[in-house]
């Protein structure tokens, strides 16, 4: 498998997300930076996160506007399979590929801490290492993670199964529904704010978002 990751000014786990990869695919990927618009070749593109143009503005909407993400459109309606992780998922909802916006947390401050996910189910390229109903570990570390959708919005998403991960047992940013990622009708698209990344070697102190990568590779690879 392929793949590439985008880096913005401001982006900050680049790396991280090609520790994941890399240890899933056995080699490193390809930084695709924010002024390019040429990404032929790649399988799986990835946007991390970080502080995309110092968030200004809103959170991803500068990111959004970029050169690459008009690539990036292009790929994913030719079926390409796009990742955005935290900023990721903030550029994703600003570009129109994700419906919703991330808004401040409810509690109005940053959270860095630990939180569990919930799989709402286990047939797509993302989780299908998972199992519908299991619960994992993931950090997170966001300010504006708090998933907005009008009620229409909210009604497709679960009527259509496209709810991908809910915190379970607590809501930390009062996302509507617990809602913690959502796919693109055909799947291929994910967002979420946890970084399953960090917690792919248990010299990072665990295991849990392994199997997300694990699952990419299986179910993306040529």
């Amino acid at each position: 498998m392929r793949a590439g990751i985008v880096v913005f000014p401001g982006t900050n786990r680049e790396r991280d997300v090609a520790i994941a990869l890399k240890q899933v695919t056995g080699q490193a990927p390809r930084m695709v930076f924010h002024h390019e618009t040429d990404v032929a070749g790649l399988d799986l593109i990835v946007l991390p996160g970080g502080f995309s143009h110092g968030d200004y503005l809103r959170c991803g909407a500068m990111a959004a506007r970029s050169p690459v993400m008009g690539a990036v459109r292009a790929f994913a309606a030719k079926g390409g399979h796009v990742l955005g992780i935290c900023n990721g998922f903030q550029v994703l909802t600003e570009a129109g590929l994700l419906p919703g916006a991330l808004l401040r947390n409810a509690a109005l401050r940053f959270l860095s801490q630990d939180c569990k996910l919930r799989v709402e189910r286990s047939d797509t390229p993302y989780a299908c290492h998972y199992r519908k109903g299991e619960v994992f570990r993931a950090p997170m570390a966001h300010g504006d993670g708090n998933y907005f959708a009008d009620d229409a919005t909210l009604d497709r998403l679960e009527g259509e199964g496209l709810v991908a991960f809910r915190y379970e047992g607590h809501n930390p940013n009062g996302s509507a529904h617990a809602i913690a990622g959502i796919y693109s009708p055909n799947l291929r698209v994910l967002g979420l704010m946890p970084h399953p990344e960090d917690l792919v070697d248990p010299l990072m102190g665990g295991t849990d978002g392994l199997p997300l990568f694990e699952g990419m590779v299986e179910a993306i690879a040529p």
